[in-house]
């Protein structure tokens, strides 16, 4: 229980010491997802697709224009017009802006799955922007603390209690979290611009962030995930619409091999002495003696067959990548707890220790600046183990095709 404690009270006073007043009103996880799920540069040029989608819908739907001709000659008639129009049979027009609306499904789909990945790299960014705050925090209390012994070491040794080697050697720790630092800054300002690019924000705009990165999101069992990964993974989703399609285009290739029939109607001028209008009509159809569709439906049955393999194997594969991604996260999970519950309560108990047994003078200042060591590198470890956890879970959200949260 008093190691909870210390664990709790550690978190709050780093992720407390991290928040700064940002340019605009304060982002949390669910509100920085709405931002880029609607600004997001990559999510808005894939939606243009949808136009080119509906221009494609639109150039299915055509009916063939009417061809008017007119002949003039020495022969009789001297004149003709003639008015051809071709007419499609056996529903061709209509397969084909069924194949059209599919493909359409299809895009809408490709738009989802980068909405997926894109919230999979905005979870990420912005728990990489509060991890980057907690470890600039963590640096600042290791410097504060090193400036610190050394300022006692100094007096000390102005007062004759130590030697001048303990002043250079506590000065030279004071100096290494200080460069600790400035790179934990550093990468506190690249984790920024990689959320405000993933926005669309200026990059060089500081973030006001509601949240905790020991806040660990709880996933579902490993049956329900699996089971909702089966109707929403996004391979499975793409090869269930390019199945639909094909089918959709074997069907249009079986159409095609109905024959289209030539409409021609006019007439012939100036003829005498025999007339001088005469109506014309004529009927043309194409005789599919060599050719009549047969290698456009072997390769639509083909890629149906494919297809269908690739849907069992993607099945197979989007439960063993769920398997995975949920036991990754469970581990990251367990071994963050570990360092919650044991690892950090007991490094910074002996690193009190340490301080304790050196002001009594029982042990050396390197092995207080051992433990003072040991304690921040712990504390890095137990912060990384949680943004771990935050990333493993963004990976299993994207297997799953679907919010888990």
């Amino acid at each position: 229980m008093v190691n909870s404690v210390i664990v709790r009270l550690f978190l709050s006073s780093v992720l407390a010491s991290a928040a700064a007043v940002g340019q605009e009103s304060a982002l949390d996880l669910h509100r920085t997802l709405a931002v880029a799920e609607a600004a997001n540069l990559e999510l808005r040029a894939a939606r243009q697709q949808r136009a080119v989608a509906l221009a494609g819908l639109s150039i299915a739907g055509q009916i063939p224009n009417p061809i008017v001709s007119f002949n003039a000659g020495r022969d009789t008639p001297h004149e003709a017009l003639l008015w051809d129009q071709p007419i499609e049979l056996g529903g061709k027009r209509g397969k084909r802006r069924a194949v059209s609306q599919s493909e359409q499904k299809t895009t809408e789909i490709d738009i989802a799955i980068l909405s997926r990945q894109i919230r999979h790299r905005t979870r990420e960014a912005f728990y990489r922007a509060l991890l980057t705050r907690a470890q600039a925090a963590q640096s600042k209390t290791t410097l504060d603390l090193a400036t610190r012994i050394a300022s006692i070491i100094r007096q000390r040794f102005e007062s004759g209690d130590v030697a001048e080697l303990e002043v250079i050697q506590s000065e030279v720790e004071a100096e290494r979290a200080t460069a600790d630092y400035d790179t934990a800054l550093q990468a506190q300002k690249i984790a920024d611009a990689q959320l405000a690019a993933l926005l669309n924000r200026s990059l060089d705009q500081t973030w006001n962030l509601e949240g905790r990165l020991d806040e660990l999101p709880k996933a579902e069992t490993l049956q329900a995930v699996t089971d909702r990964a089966l109707g929403s993974n996004a391979d499975i989703l793409r090869t269930t619409q390019e199945l639909e399609t094909e089918q959709r285009r074997l069907s249009l290739a079986r159409a095609q091999r109905i024959p289209n029939v030539d409409l021609q109607a006019g007439v012939d001028l100036n003829s005498p002495p025999d007339f001088n209008v005469g109506p014309r009509g004529q009927i043309a159809v194409a005789l599919p003696l060599f050719y009549h569709g047969q290698g456009e439906v072997t390769q639509s049955t083909a890629k149906l067959e494919l297809l269908r393999l690739s849907f069992q194997a993607q099945r197979t594969n989007a439960s063993v990548q769920v398997i995975a991604a949920y036991y990754d996260y469970s581990a990251k999970t367990g071994l963050s707890n570990q360092y919650a519950q044991r690892i950090v309560p007991q490094t910074v108990k002996l690193a009190e220790m340490a301080e304790d047994s050196y002001r009594s003078g029982k042990s050396n200042l390197l092995t207080l600046i051992d433990a003072q060591r040991r304690l921040n590198d712990t504390r890095k470890t137990y912060l990384d183990s949680l943004f771990a956890v935050q990333s493993s879970f963004a990976v299993l959200e994207e297997v799953v095709g679907a919010s888990l949260d």
